[in-house]
């Protein structure tokens, strides 16, 4: 192409020709190639453009690259395995100071006068060489399978119980036994970064100086095993009678197990769930043995569980103190476990002889009352060399101050020295038909109604037909009709006068027109443990476990008016001029003012014309105070209770019959001559010779409702018409002397209906209650 050519072209708007290619024939063609392959290239470059600039991606693949991000890595852990380097060098193994770490704890009443000095350390070295070899690979065998192989640390445990807490599955130590002897012996129970860094730099050094066998030794000597026990001699003489040399491996095994969580394994004082653990425990441990080659299989399977001793109490701990003291540990424990997120053992390692001054909320006068109305109303009618019954008598209460949630006294048992569960605290007894009111509660706060469309409250009429079978929203039966007491039948009542009389068929069929769900969630924020509760209709009645610190706290919530109660012993809690903060006991509205105020008015009915009339509205002490309550009888009078309030004081006292042998459940009939133990005998008794001796006089309950017997003292069902499940049917006058409850039946697909015990004639002519047992209280599928 000439230049004039080009100029013509470009004139034209066309482009400079390209040269020609090796591969260009003649110049028009090279043309046309060049410049359609400048095109594709230009397009290519705007798609390649358009791509990027819609994905957004291209600068942040620049900056992270998988090359950058490895580096990155690689850079920290060469940071910290630098780091870990100069702690190495610069950390050096202190001298041992347990010892020197340990201090009394002071305990001091309310007024701030000392109650009890708790000191010196029950400790007592022995050597390696006189614990048995197979009793010192329990230890092994519990806690650290590969401690004769390790360096003194697992990373792999570490790595582990770190991922089982991210994920959910509970705070996992991952401790190795040098780590805990480290810990117990070098260090402090502090859950701090610091103190674990430490712990694994003095546990490599430790490892790598000291022999495997001496670590051992140091671990099974310094660690805690409970019942103020510190070393492995203290422990098999606590648990056992016996020196460690004379230790089996089935003892060994338990001990070993107590070290996951000494109080709550402890079998003199574990719950039926502390039970079960233990137990797994001690067979894991025994299991494990077997795995690595330390026990027969056969002397294994021979085993059997080797059941501790009755713990000895220390000096100082006799009467009353050994309960406040023991509770008062509990609760403190339990908000460092929540606190600091440490475990229950490193936690009760850090109360126990550790320099705390703790001041209970007990007061003086009114714990020398209940004390005082525990022996005129009950001990000094038993006689136990007349009757063996008399033998098996247990009482336990817990007074409670409603506005502020202070145990204002306690009464665990005849004296700890003699006695070491704490009748106020145990929870493997049924609280019975104290529990209706919760049921109730559930009804108002969810503004439940009957299967007829009706609104449920005080005046709402249900069908007192003993056996009735309940029913569910579609009229089918649940396979659960309970048996009043004497298989009464009281017609069409009022759910008031259902609660005076504790008729077990109306609040049978109001749990399920409710919800048992819903029942069990009010029971939970009124401050009981249901946790591993199924909504069974059988649990109506009462038939969960409970202890008068739990319903005393239930009772202190409505008398709060809906403001959640948890009864607490401390009133502070100091260590080393530090005072550690405890929750304050009064927590959130949990039900509303009007749903509580109901059921204390409906409750001041039991009082004056129910099953606790005669104890306490007729008590001559009573000097017009105004008194709302509830009684319960279990099933085969194996618990009595009564938990009432005035508006200024809370308190459950429970009756517990327990076989004075072998501490398990036995029944209260007989007792101190009586044909049988109900809620509105002994309990209300001493509840009110308690209560009328320290509580505030003419003050009245601040109500916030239209309903119940406070606020209709009198009004009781007449024959006009009134509205019902059955509306054709009318209610029938209330029989005034008729005894309330006694099921004898368990729930099942058919319920059984077995006649009830013959009511009482002597003393205790009260009206009574009582409830069972359901077949599988517990979900098995929440077992562990």
């Amino acid at each position: 192409m000439g230049r004039a050519e080009e100029r013509r072209a470009r004139q034209r708007g066309g482009r400079r020709a390209a040269p020609p290619t090796r591969s260009s024939g003649t110049p028009s063609e090279g043309i046309a190639t060049g410049g359609r392959a400048a095109a594709r290239k230009a397009a290519a470059r705007g798609k390649k453009g358009a791509k990027k600039g819609k994905s957004g991606k291209s600068g942040i693949r620049r900056l992270f690259t998988w090359k950058k991000i490895l580096g990155t890595f690689l850079g920290f852990c060469l940071l910290g395995i630098g780091a870990f380097v100069v702690m190495y060098m610069m950390i050096d193994v202190p001298k041992g100071n347990a010892k020197a770490q340990e201090q009394s704890n002071i305990y001091e009443y309310s007024d701030g006068s000392v109650m009890a000095r708790e000191g010196d350390t029950n400790r007592e070295i022995v050597d390696l060489s006189e614990v048995p070899k197979p009793v010192q690979r329990t230890f092994v065998a519990a806690e650290n399978k590969t401690f004769y192989t390790d360096s003194g640390i697992d990373l792999k445990g570490i790595a582990r119980g770190l991922l089982n807490t991210l994920s959910g599955k509970g705070k996992q130590g991952g401790s190795t036994i040098t780590q805990q002897y480290v810990k117990n012996y070098y260090l402090d129970q502090d859950q701090t970064v610091t103190r674990k860094l430490k712990e694994l730099v003095i546990s490599l050094k430790v490892d790598r100086e000291t022999p495997k066998d001496d670590i051992l030794a140091g671990y099974i000597n310094t660690s805690y095993y409970g019942r103020g026990a510190y070393g492995i001699q203290a422990a098999a003489q606590d648990y056992y009678r016996v020196d460690a040399k004379k230790l089996t491996v089935e003892q060994g095994a338990y001990l070993a197990a107590l070290l996951q969580a000494p109080s709550q394994y402890d079998w003199a004082a574990a719950t039926p769930t502390g039970k079960k653990l233990v137990t797994a425990r001690w067979n894991y441990v025994l299991d494990n043995m077997v795995k690595q080659g330390w026990l027969d299989k056969s002397k294994r399977d021979a085993m059997t569980f080797p059941f501790p001793k009755e713990p000895k109490a220390a000096p100082g701990m006799e009467g009353q103190k050994g309960y406040f003291i023991k509770l008062a540990k509990q609760q403190l424990e339990k908000q460092l476990v929540a606190k600091e997120g440490i475990t229950q053992d490193e936690a009760e390692a850090r109360v126990e002889n550790s320099g705390w001054t703790i001041t209970l909320n007990i007061d003086k006068k009114k714990q020398a009352q209940l004390e005082k109305a525990v022996k005129t109303q009950l001990t000094s009618q038993l006689d136990p060399k007349k009757r063996t019954v008399d033998r098996n008598v247990q009482a336990g209460a817990a007074s409670v101050d409603p506005k502020t949630g202070k145990i204002v006294a306690l009464y665990g048992g005849s004296d700890y020295t003699k006695h070491y569960i704490s009748n106020a605290n145990r929870t493997d007894y049924q609280p019975a038909s104290t529990f209706k009111p919760v049921i109730l509660a559930a009804a108002l706060e969810n503004a439940s109604e009957t299967q007829s469309g009706k609104a449920i409250g005080a005046n709402t009429i249900y069908d007192g037909t003993s056996k009735r079978q309940v029913v569910d929203s579609n009229g089918n039966k649940v396979g659960f009709g309970p048996e009043n007491e004497d298989d009464a039948d009281y017609g069409k009542v009022t759910v008031q006068t259902a609660m005076n009389k504790s008729i077990n068929s109306v609040f049978a069929q109001m749990g399920v027109d409710v919800g048992m769900d819903k029942v069990l969630e009010t029971a939970t924020k009124l401050g009981m443990d249901t946790g591993k509760l199924r909504p069974l209709p059988a649990y109506t009645l009462g038939t969960m476990g409970a202890s008068p610190i739990q319903m005393a706290g239930v009772y202190a919530t409505l008398d709060n008016h809906g403001k959640q109660v948890t009864p607490s012993i401390i009133k502070s809690a100091e260590q080393g001029g530090t005072e550690f903060q405890m929750p304050d006991p009064i927590g959130e509205q949990v039900i509303s003012r009007k749903a509580a105020d109901t059921v204390t008015s409906v409750l001041t009915g039991v009082v004056d014309d129910g099953t606790a009339k005669k104890s306490v509205q007729q008590n001559p002490a009573r000097d017009g105070r105004k008194v709302a309550g509830k009684t319960g009888t279990s099933d085969d009078n194996k618990s009595a209770w009564f938990t009432g309030y005035t508006p200024d004081l809370v308190t459950s006292v429970g009756l517990f019959g327990e076989d004075y042998k072998t501490h398990g459940q036995s029944k209260l009939y007989n007792t101190a001559g009586l044909d049988r133990v109900n809620g509105g005998g002994f309990p209300a008794e001493i509840w009110a010779a308690y209560t009328f001796g320290v509580a505030g006089k003419n003050i009245k309950f601040d109500l916030d409702t239209d309903q119940g017997a406070a606020v209709q003292p009198t009004w009781t069902p007449t024959p006009s018409a009134t509205p019902s499940e059955t509306p054709s049917e009318t209610p029938s006058e209330t029989p005034s002397e008729t005894p309330s409850e006694t099921p004898s039946e368990t729930p099942s697909e058919t319920p059984s209906q077995t006649p009830s015990q013959s009511a009482p004639t002597g003393q205790q002519s009260t009206p009574v209650e009582t409830s069972t047992s359901p077949l599988n209280p517990f979900d098995p599928n929440a077992d562990q």
